[in-house]
């Protein structure tokens, strides 16, 4: 999971990045442009919204980014009024929350939007041999821990997240080190490799599909691939 947190106190914004962690990781805005910029540039599981932000506010932004995405939205804001929970939610929001917050409200909330958005949102997956825990951050073939490193981790939890889906290339850069990075975008093929690598050694390399020229996919009942 990835989340993205606008909310100009730098404070609050942090304490919500460490009541997330444990579900995945966090991109952080401290004002509404640069919010909007990540929002709709980025790869997203859920954005967490403050409304009265510098630059644009909160309002101005959910109103934009509704004509360009239906990710999942929750706003937390020091805005009490009925009116204004009505706005925000006719205006395209998947909850709303007022400060101060229940740090288990919030993670309690948002779980409650992704199960709704997202079907495969579970802590953990089980598949015949493979086990993946998404809190601890574990993969295991035949219950014994496969040691990987951070991205490669990254890297196989998307794709079973989204298993059975094709994953282009740029939504898989996109996601693991971010639009904006430095890195070039071939680098996910290097790290596929060395995934595909590692999993052929437990007899697992045809659940990782490649689908030449669009992407790849983690297939539930593989099909034993030539290359």
């Amino acid at each position: 999971m990835k989340f993205l947190v606008i909310e100009d106190n730098e404070a609050l914004n942090a304490a919500v990045v460490d009541a997330l962690a444990p579900l995945g990781a966090c991109d952080s805005a401290y004002d509404g442009e640069y919010g909007y910029y990540l929002a709709v540039n980025g790869s997203y599981d859920l954005i967490v919204l403050d409304l009265m932000l510098p630059k644009m506010s909160g309002q101005q932004l959910l109103a934009k980014l509704r004509t360009e995405s239906n990710c999942p939205l929750l706003i937390l804001t020091a805005l009490t009024d009925v009116s204004h929970k009505i706005e925000g939610l006719k205006a395209g929001a998947d909850d709303y929350m007022t400060k101060p917050f229940e740090r288990d409200e919030l993670v309690a909330r948002v779980e409650a939007i992704l199960r709704r958005h997202n079907n495969n949102f579970k802590t953990n997956y089980s598949n015949g041999r493979v086990e993946l825990d998404f809190v601890g951050k574990v993969f295991r073939v035949d219950g014994r821990d496969v040691k990987l490193s951070g991205k490669m981790y990254d890297i196989i939890e998307y794709l079973i997240r989204n298993r059975n889906m094709i994953i282009s290339k740029e939504q898989l850069f996109n996601r693991i080190w971010g639009f904006d990075s430095d890195t070039i975008i071939t680098v996910t093929e290097v790290y596929i490799s060395n995934l595909r690598k590692l999993l052929e050694k437990y007899g697992l390399r045809d659940h990782l599909r490649t689908v030449k020229s669009v992407g790849y996919m983690w297939a539930e009942d593989p099909v034993k691939e030539d290359q």
